[in-house]
Parts: C-alpha cells; structure tokens; sequence
C-alpha cells in the first residue's frame, strides 16, 4: 500500500499546484489566459479533492492509526494533510457557488491567500511525507525558521497566532463598520 499512496499522492499535489497558479494568474493578471484561469478552475479543484481523497484513505492504509498517532513526525503529516484538504475543500466550494464572480471585488484575495496558505500546507504535508519515507528535503529547514521542527509534534507558533488574530480583529472591525457606519 505504501506504492500506492506514493502515486496517489502526486495527483493532488499536482492539481492544487495548479490550482494555485490559475487562482494567482486569474486574480492577479488581465486578459485571455486569466479569463481561461478563472473559468477552468473548478474541474482542477474537483479533480484535486478526488486525488486527495484517495492519498489520505491509502495513506491510513499503510500502518495501524494507533502507530501513525504516536509518531510527531507521522501526526504533523496527517495533520498537515488534513489541513490541505481542508483548506482546498473551501476553496472549492467558494468557487463552485460563486462561479465567475469568486474573482470579483475583494474575494480574489481570499481566493490568493487561501491558495497561498494551500501551496504552505501541502508543501509541508510533502516534506514530512519524505521524511518518512527517507527523503527530507531543504523545505524543512525553512519550517524550523518559522519555529517547526519537524520530528517533534507541531504547535501553533506566537506568530501564527497573533497573524490569525490580527485577521480576525480586522474582519470583526470591518463587519462592525458595514453594519453600523454603512457611509
């Protein structure tokens, strides 16, 4: 089984690499090619998703949970797997119910950081990936800049905290103003 998810693997990391050039090159770039970004979009995202599917379900296949679970390096790569998944998952149903007008206005640039966190995610997912398989790779000295180090169980940085509550302060200031300063 442990063949099966390395091939399997490839197909989401594939596509949502994709996905996130055509989520920066329809929202960041005018004409033709962006226009094709943006109306092409979805199939990969669709097509991402399946592909993860089938890596996390192989993935499990390979050893028991409870083995997985008790190794930091096996968790922090289910964790960052799930992760991607998740945040790929949202972008797709962002850009399947807003169709064209998930590029309009500010929604490109969740669309731009979402993707962008995405690409921080599966890369890490990668990089754990072929630690256990033998293989680091140098993305993972820039997770122990960041203040990851990869054999030992991931913790929330202060940085990584404070960002996501300067986001949260900023988007509660703006829902506050559209709804009671509405000029």
């Amino acid at each position: 089984m442990t063949g099966m998810h390395h091939m399997l693997v490839h197909f989401p990391v594939g596509f949502w690499a994709l996905a996130s050039l055509m989520i920066l090159v329809g929202a960041l770039l005018p004409g033709r090619i962006a226009e094709l970004c943006r109306a092409t979009l979805l199939p990969v995202l669709i097509l991402g998703l399946l592909g993860a599917l089938a890596a996390i379900i192989t993935g499990f296949m390979i050893w028991p949970l409870e083995a997985s679970t008790h190794s930091p390096l096996a968790r922090n790569h289910i964790l960052m797997s799930l992760w991607s998944l998740g945040v790929f998952s949202m972008i797709t149903v962002l850009v399947w119910r807003a169709r064209r007008a998930a590029f309009d206005g500010n929604r490109r640039w969740a669309l731009v950081i979402l993707a962008l966190l995405g690409v921080f995610l599966f890369a890490a997912a990668g990089t754990l990936g072929g630690h256990l398989a033998g293989a680091p790779t140098m993305y993972s000295e820039a997770l122990g800049l960041m203040g990851w180090e990869v054999y030992t169980t991931f913790y929330s940085p202060l940085w990584a905290i404070i960002i996501m509550l300067f986001i949260a302060l900023v988007l509660a200031l703006q829902r506050f103003w559209q709804r009671f300063l509405p000029f």
